[in-house]
C-alpha cells in the first residue's frame, strides 16, 4: 500500500483537522485544471483524493495503521483467517494450501572490478589513488524510489501486489503450479505509479564517480584489494555492491620481489672481491653503503636489513638480497699484468702464457 501519511505531508499522530487541511491544500495545488501542462498533475490529484478518503474515514484509517491495509479484518488480528496465523509463526497452511509472503522489493547492488596499475615504490610503501568509475548509482530525482517526483509507489496492478505471477498447466500426474517474479515490478509488489523521467522507473541511474582507494603498502603483483560498499547502489535498502581493484606492479629496472624481500645485482671488480671494499649500492629509500668482505665469490648474496617491501601484516619491512657479481677484467697493461702474474708466482699458481689462459683460469676459480 502506499503511505497516505507521506502522500498528504502528515505525521502519523496527525489530527483530523490537520489531515483535512492537508487535504485542501494540496487537492489545490495539484488539480489538474491548476496544471495543465503537468501530465503528472491527475495521478497525484488521484493519490491525495485517496489518502484523504482512508486517513478521514476513523476505522479505515484504524485498519491501515494497523495492518497497512484499509480493507484488511479478520478474527486474529488482521491475518485474514488461520492459515495466516500458521504460516506467519510457523511457515505452513494447516489446510494444505501455501499463501504468499510479503515480496522483498530490496536489491543488491552489483560488485565491480577494476584494474590500477602501480609502480614498485607505491607497491613497497603505499599510495592512494584516484579510480574513475562508471556504474549505477541512485537516481538523483527520484531518490532512488523510482518515482516521479510528486507521485508515489501503488500496489503492481500485474500481479496484485504478490510480486510473482503464478501459472498452472496439466500433466500426466496432475496440475502442476509455477511461479515467477512479476516482470513489472521485479518481484518487489509495488511499482511506480508515474516511472521517473530520469531512471525510468528504476530507481538507479548510471553515473561516472571518483573514488579515492587507499592502496596498503606491501601488495603485490595480482593482489586484489576488496573496498566494501563502493560498488553499484543497491535498491529499495538493498546494501550496495562492493568494488574490487587488481593490483599490476610495472617492472623495476633494478629490482626485483621475492616475497617480502627486493633482489638486485652488484657488479663489483675482482680487486674489491678480493681486498674487501664497501660499495655504494642503490635502494628504494636512496643510496646506501654496503661492506664486500675479502674473498667474496661470485654469486654471494649480501643482505641489507629493512629495505625490503612492507609486510602487510605490519611487522616491519623484508631485507633488500644483493647477488655479487665478480667483474674479471677482459685487457689488462702490462704492468698490470706484471702484478698478477707476481701474484700467481708468490700462490704458487702456474699460469699460462697466453693472456687468455690466465683470466680463463682466474674465472673458473671464481666463479667455482
Amino acid at each position: 500500500m502506499p503511505d497516505y501519511y507521506a502522500i498528504l505531508g502528515v505525521p502519523r499522530d496527525a489530527a483530523a483537522e490537520d489531515v483535512k487541511r492537508a487535504y485542501r491544500a494540496l487537492a489545490r495545488s495539484s488539480h489538474p485544471d491548476a496544471n495543465p501542462n503537468d501530465p503528472h498533475a491527475e495521478e497525484r490529484f488521484k493519490q491525495v483524493a485517496e489518502a484523504y478518503d482512508v486517513l478521514s474515514d476513523p476505522e479505515k484509517r484504524r485498519r491501515y495503521d494497523a495492518f497497512g491495509d484499509s480493507n484488511a479484518s479478520g478474527a486474529f488480528g488482521g491475518f485474514g483467517d488461520l492459515g495466516d496465523v500458521m504460516e506467519a509463526f510457523f511457515g505452513g497452511s494447516p489446510f494444505g494450501r501455501a499463501r504468499a509472503r510479503t515480496p522483498s522489493s530490496a536489491v543488491a547492488g552489483q560488485d565491480i572490478g577494476v584494474g590500477v596499475s602501480l609502480t614498485l615504490q607505491e607497491a613497497v610503501f603505499g599510495t592512494r589513488r584516484a579510480i574513475s568509475i562508471e556504474a549505477l548509482a541512485r537516481c538523483a530525482r527520484c531518490s532512488g524510489d523510482g518515482c516521479e517526483p510528486g507521485t508515489y509507489r501503488a500496489r503492481c496492478g500485474r500481479c496484485g501486489g504478490q510480486g510473482e505471477i503464478r501459472s498452472s498447466r496439466q500433466t500426466i500426474l496432475g496440475t502442476v503450479m509455477s511461479a515467477r517474479p512479476c516482470p513489472q515490478c521485479s518481484g518487489s509488489g509495488d511499482a511506480p505509479s508515474v516511472p521517473c523521467a530520469h531512471c525510468g522507473g528504476q530507481g538507479r541511474a548510471a553515473e561516472v564517480r571518483e573514488e579515492v582507494v587507499e592502496i596498503p603498502g606491501g601488495v603485490a603483483d595480482g593482489t586484489t584489494l576488496r573496498v566494501r560498499g563502493k560498488g553499484e547502489t543497491g535498491v529499495r535498502g538493498g546494501p550496495d555492491g562492493d568494488l574490487y581493484v587488481r593490483i599490476r606492479v610495472a617492472p623495476h629496472e633494478i629490482f626485483e620481489r621475492d616475497g617480502d624481500d627486493l633482489v638486485c645485482d652488484l657488479v663489483v671488480p675482482l680487486t674489491q672481491v678480493v681486498l674487501g671494499a664497501e660499495i655504494p649500492v642503490p635502494t628504494l629509500d636512496g643510496e646506501e653503503t654496503l661492506r664486500v668482505p675479502a674473498g667474496t665469490s661470485h654469486g654471494t648474496v649480501l643482505r641489507i636489513r629493512g629495505r625490503g617491501a612492507t609486510r602487510l601484516d605490519g611487522r616491519g619491512r623484508g631485507d633488500l638480497l644483493v647477488h655479487v657479481s665478480v667483474e674479471i677484467p677482459k685487457h689488462l697493461a702490462a704492468d698490470q699484468r706484471e702484478l698478477v702474474e707476481k701474484l700467481a708466482e708468490m700462490r704458487g699458481e702456474s699460469v699460462a702464457a697466453a693472456e687468455g689462459g690466465l683470466f680463463r683460469r682466474l674465472r673458473d676459480t671464481l666463479r667455482g
